[in-house]
């Protein structure tokens, strides 16, 4: 199994904890301290497997880089802080923070806490997955639906003939029933 890669980025002059832990438990580990730095052009050339944060409080620009993250490279964020206030933690939620963790840098928690934040992202990556094929199946089903409507008036077809027709097209240009689906919906808007 290959090291975890790790990216540590950490507020406090501390003695290294998160990294010294991470290490100790087999974890290629990069930190890095929190000033002005451009974490979403680090998290692109490290390409890590997990964030690792660790601040007194989540700025607004900070939480505004986690939805960046989320949004390019979909990975899980753990972040450690001392802010325990109910909206800090709403809008850490919101950003898509994998595990917040309050008050609670303990050497012999960190591993476990990554794990877990890792797994609850994957459960819940999987679930975005699944939904996306969801709607993306519906929205399919309601073109094909609009399709048929065209090709039983059109041409006088039955629902089974214009589901057929519509198949057969599909698999003879080797194509997504759903993509031959729009383009007849767009051949018949094109001749309205």
């Amino acid at each position: 199994m290959t090291a975890l890669n790790v990216l540590v980025v950490d507020e406090f002059d501390s003695d290294r904890v998160l990294e010294r832990t991470l290490r100790q438990h087999g974890c290629e580990v990069a930190t890095l301290k929190l000033q002005e730095l451009d974490m979403l052009r680090i998290v692109q050339t490290l390409h890590p497997d997990v964030v690792v944060l660790n601040l007194y409080t989540p700025t607004e620009p900070i939480l505004k880089t986690i939805v960046e993250i989320n949004q390019s490279y979909s990975l899980p964020v753990v972040m450690f802080a001392e802010d325990q206030q109910t909206e800090t933690i709403n809008k850490v939620i919101k950003a898509g923070v994998s595990a917040y963790i309050v008050d609670g840098l303990e050497a012999k928690r960190i591993k476990s806490i990554v794990d877990i934040a890792i797994a609850r992202f994957k459960e819940h990556q999987a679930l975005k997955d699944e939904l996306k094929k969801t709607k993306t199946q519906l929205e399919d089903r309601k073109l094909v639906d609009r399709a048929k409507a065209i090709l039983m008036k059109s041409q006088g077809f039955s629902e089974e003939q214009a589901y057929h027709a519509l198949r057969k097209l599909a698999m003879d240009r080797n194509m997504a029933i759903g993509e031959m689906a729009k383009n007849v919906i767009s051949m018949a808007e094109l001749f309205k």
